[in-house]
């Protein structure tokens, strides 16, 4: 059974079963039955209706009449759509963050950085995985909007991070990304930390997005793509 202290089962639920698809233990399509699901985490059928509930909110899972649950597929307007709320909004927090944090805080950053790049070097996809996002709401915690953190949370969640590629070339790829979301906000310049974390989510979204296609996806902000 798995636990975190506090939470309840229906939190649990929720936790671990987001932790199981984006650790590619669940995969995409794959039919998640009640029973089963109440079994794994030692609970009734209420908490799963309901953890299963909120996963849906998430875009994590699918309902559909007569079908069942399924983990949810990946939809291409969905992840653009995400990509473009996410970029707004992370630039925005970044921006905010930047002339709040002081020199001695993002010594933190730095360590978390080097803990990202060490996870990466072992190819621990799990740890990678959280350690970049540890890396991020570094910077949004700060942004001083509690609520836009927590709408920025909940987009991170619906986010298919289990498809994000793994090739060495992305991997340097994002560390100099990071490396330079890092010097902008050194340099206490908002604007600067704000384009190289759009920069940095855009590589991202287009590379994912063109795996999932299997051809080149145009960038939503250019308007002249469409």
């Amino acid at each position: 059974m798995e636990h975190e202290s506090g939470a309840t089962k229906r939190d649990v639920i929720v936790a671990g079963l987001r932790r199981r698809i984006l650790r590619r233990e669940l995969a995409r399509g794959e039919r998640l039955r009640q029973d089963a699901v109440a079994e794994w985490f030692n609970a009734s059928i209420t908490p799963v209706r309901e953890a299963l509930r909120i996963l849906e909110a998430e875009g994590l899972v699918a309902s559909e009449s007569h079908r069942g649950v399924r983990v949810a597929g990946v939809d291409l307007d969905r992840l653009r759509a995400l990509f473009v709320t996410r970029r707004l909004t992370e630039t925005f927090a970044i921006a905010r963050a930047t002339t709040r944090i002081s020199r001695h805080d993002l010594r933190r950053a730095q360590r978390i950085l080097n803990s990202l790049d060490e996870a990466s070097a072992a190819g621990d996809g799990d740890e990678r995985n959280l350690r970049n996002e540890e890396f991020h709401f570094f910077f949004y915690d700060r942004c001083g909007l509690p609520a836009l953190r927590d709408g920025i949370a909940a987009r991170w969640r619906a986010f298919p991070w289990d498809l994000t590629l793994d090739s060495s070339s992305r991997l340097t790829q994002v560390h100099e990304e990071h490396a330079g979301i890092v010097d902008a906000v050194k340099r206490v310049d908002p604007d600067l930390a704000a384009a190289r974390l759009g920069e940095h989510i855009t590589n991202g979204f287009l590379q994912l997005a063109a795996a999932i296609a299997g051809e080149t996806v145009a960038d939503p902000f250019d308007f002249d793509a469409d």
